[in-house]
């Protein structure tokens, strides 16, 4: 350890105490830098902070700015875009020590707690009391609620509950100057815009999250899941398009391309597709918006309900482990690209991903996070070369064709992962004027700009 590193440990003992700091390498999931690794180039060791409580994170930030300390934020560590990829002389500030849920309101519906709640278990306490959060992303189990926030995330219910911004009622945040921003009062006020929203997708560069008030709701009475099998990709987007525009909010609809559908292995004619459909609420309720799908679905096949027991049995499978394990044969590359379109360029942006995508292994997509306006499009795809550097290419290649496609057609580039690194070349081209803006709002609140410099592409 050099003498610069030596006198940033003794000055943070002295905030947060000597069992409070580590070394070790600090990645997120994103798969580039998993390839990275694997092929020798491997994550510095950084200084990690855990604070445990409000004061300790404001005099590391404090230390930070007077110092010019590069400060990331952690959470659970489960993103998938480097938004949280540390160098060598950073510090990193672990908000695992912010685990408490500290009131639920069974009333109010609302939910108070720390950033360093791990999503799984703040559904299991929800559920105990007969409440949900709602908020079902597939990686829930690695999560935090704090990460949930900084990267703008979406669930599998989002059809029904929303996303991440229309849970947070307000948020406890420290500035990078040590000054503190407490929730402000809810359900609504008009007195200015809802400033906490900034924070909502920030990847940590406007100061670090340390609490949440959240909105919860009862756990619905019942539940109608069913599948149903279309020839046709184009009449089962018509279909999902009726089913939302026509005020019902799904628990779940999740419809599978063809390949997507053989990949989870539905046995259909060549071509066909799988729409998956789940009602809730009241009994009645759901019952009668089931069978008011039935007449949007058309003809299309009725599969049962299989499909739906299904996806309730898998809908957590890939854990970090799993891509871990996939992408740890040399010369292997794989990746998710969520993207969002209106429901009238939906099909020709699922045909040109798809042919981006397909650079010689699996290319797949599933429509979901559906809005009377369009939904989410999420591709994956993986392969393998004979090198790494022809994986790095056939890799590069699929981004590449990927955002240029969506830019093209004014889809977004990403639904609900956010920007990290894997977008910075494209974030720009998505914001547009309001990037401006964006810097200007980083520069006035973290003028030493100390905070997480790689944060939506490192724009500044």
């Amino acid at each position: 350890m050099g003498r610069q590193s030596e006198l940033m440990r003794q000055e943070l003992e002295a905030i947060v105490g000597a069992a409070a700091l580590d070394e070790r390498p600090v990645r997120d999931l994103w798969p580039q830098t998993i390839m990275e690794q694997r092929a020798s180039k491997a994550a510095p060791r950084v200084l990690v902070a855990r604070p445990s409580g409000r004061e300790q994170v404001a005099s590391i930030l404090r230390w930070a700015t007077a110092n010019g300390a590069i400060v990331t934020p952690l959470g659970g560590g489960s993103g998938v875009c480097g938004a949280v990829a540390p160098e060598a002389g950073e510090l990193v500030i672990d908000m695992g020590a912010f685990d408490r849920i500290l009131e639920v309101d069974e009333t109010n519906l609302t939910c108070r707690c720390e950033s360093g709640v791990n999503g799984m278990a703040l559904e299991q306490h929800l559920n105990q009391r007969g409440l949900t959060l709602g908020h079902f992303p597939s990686s829930l189990a690695g999560t935090t609620v704090g990460g949930l926030c900084a990267t703008r995330s979406s669930g599998q219910e989002s059809s029904r509950y929303g996303s991440i911004e229309d849970m947070v009622l307000s948020l406890a945040v420290v500035m990078p100057d040590g000054t503190f921003a407490a929730p402000r009062p809810g359900p609504r006020s008009s007195l200015g815009p809802a400033l906490h929203e900034l924070y909502l997708g920030s990847e940590g560069a406007l100061g670090v999250i340390i609490g949440a008030v959240l909105k919860v709701h009862r756990l619905p009475e019942f539940v109608v899941g069913r599948g149903f099998g279309f020839a046709d990709l184009t009449s089962a987007l018509e279909a999902m398009r009726a089913i939302m525009q026509a005020g019902i909010r799904p628990l779940l609809m999740r419809l599978y391309d063809p390949e997507d559908a053989v990949f989870n292995g539905y046995d259909l004619p060549l071509g066909a597709c799988v729409l998956v459909v789940a009602t809730t609420g009241l009994k009645a309720v759901a019952e009668a918006e089931a069978d008011a799908v039935k007449r949007f679905v058309g003809n299309a096949d009725d599969l049962g309900e299989e499909p739906w027991n299904r996806w309730q049995r898998h809908r957590f499978d890939l854990s970090a482990e799993r891509l871990k394990s996939l992408l740890d044969p040399p010369g292997a590359y794989l990746d998710v690209i969520e993207l969002a379109a209106p429901w009238s360029v939906l099909p020709q942006l699922h045909a040109r991903v798809k042919a981006a995508i397909g650079v010689g292994g699996v290319a797949l997509c599933h429509f979901s996070h559906a809005y009377e306006q369009g939904c989410c499009a999420y591709f994956s795809f993986a392969g393998a070369r004979d090198t790494e550097d022809e994986a790095r290419s056939a890799y590069s290649r699929a981004w590449e064709g990927a955002m240029s496609s969506a830019l093209e057609l004014g889809a977004t580039i990403s639904h609900h992962h956010g920007a990290g690194q894997a977008r910075a070349r494209w974030i720009a081209d998505e914001m547009g004027g309001w990037m401006r803006v964006w810097r200007s709002v980083k520069e006035a609140v973290d003028p030493a700009g100390v905070m997480n410099p790689r944060a939506l592409g490192g724009a500044r």
